[in-house]
Order: C-alpha cells, then structure tokens, then sequence
C-alpha cells in the first residue's frame, strides 16, 4: 500500500513542513480515537531500571507529532501512533476499534524494562505486537487473534509495545532485531 508518511521520511524535513503538518492535521480530522483500545496490559515481572533511549533533539521549528502522538520510523517505513503512557492508557489500548489504518497504530510506554503480557478481549482487530527494548531495537514479534484472551508475553524484558494492524512488520520485512527511530510530540510544559 501507498504510505503517504514513508514518501514523506525519503524526504529532508524541511523540504516537507507544509505537507507533514497537513497530514498530520488530516490524520487527526480523522477521528484515530474512535473508542477505547485493546491490549491489556500484563505484567512487568521485575524492572531493571533501565531507561528509555535519548530521543534526539530536534530544532523547535521542525515538525513534530502532537502531544500525544509519535512517528515510529523503520527506514522508510513510518507509523503515525497514539502514545499510551499511563496504566489506564495502556490497559484501555486498541479495544472496541473497528479498524486500525495502515500507518496507524498504538506505542505503550512503560516506565521500566520487564516482560510484557498483552490480550485482545474486546478488540476487534487482529493485530501484530512487537516489543522493544529501551533502544527501541525490537527483541520479539507476535501476531495476536481478535477477542481472544490468551496472554501474549514478550520472549524476553522490553520497555515498549508497538502494536499495528496484522502482517504489516511482515509485508515491510521488519524483523526481530531490527531498530526504530522514534520521534515524540512534545510534552505539556516540555
């Protein structure tokens, strides 16, 4: 499928401001909230501590994502997701949605590294799940099943989930051990 962000990122960002926050503002036109989200969150058995990776800095004038949103760039592949921060964020997830677009999807965020468990009671989308380490270097990838309520834990101790519709990471070639970029909307008061 045409992603129109992956054009955009083959792009310098400068040359495309105008039309990155176009599309931006388009996609949340959209209405991507359309109800409550769906992976549970499960168990973090143990933190390290350990803390996420430094997100680059970038110049106050280039574009970002709103608050509550980030870019999670893979090469020239790019999803536009919603961020779930907190615990009723991360427990509500992709639940109730009838779709999730292609180039769309969800970040969870957890405030430490340990094992992940996620579920899709009440979600009605099938989707994939890969989690990431503090780097955000993918360390497992699971395909998850519609209303089901099998526990889907991550192999190994991961800081982030990234869930996007079922066989994107497979159509994309994107792989265990592969590393994204990930830029954040800025923060209240940040």
């Amino acid at each position: 499928m045409n992603n129109p962000v992956k054009s955009l990122v083959q792009t310098p960002i400068r040359a495309i401001r105008p039309a990155l926050s176009l599309l931006v503002v388009g996609f949340l036109a959209c209405g991507s909230r359309g109800g409550t989200d769906a992976a549970a969150e499960g168990s973090a058995n143990g933190g390290s501590g350990e803390t996420p990776a430094q997100v680059p800095a970038m110049p106050a004038d280039e574009p970002r994502p709103p608050a509550d949103r980030a870019w999670v760039i893979f090469g020239s592949d790019t999803v536009v997701v919603e961020v779930a921060r907190s615990p009723d964020e991360r427990a509500e997830g992709l639940m109730y949605r009838e779709e999730v677009p292609d180039g769309t999807g969800m970040l969870f965020v957890f405030p430490d590294t340990g094992i992940r468990s996620f579920w899709m009671n009440n979600t009605y989308v099938a989707l994939d799940i890969a989690y990431m380490d503090a780097g955000f270097t993918i360390v497992d990838i699971q395909q998850m099943d519609p209303e089901t309520t099998t526990p889907h834990e991550s192999a190994v101790p991961a800081m982030f989930a990234l869930e996007v519709r079922q066989g994107w990471f497979d159509e994309r070639g994107i792989r265990t051990g592969d590393r994204a970029e990930v830029v954040f909307g800025l923060q209240v008061g940040g």
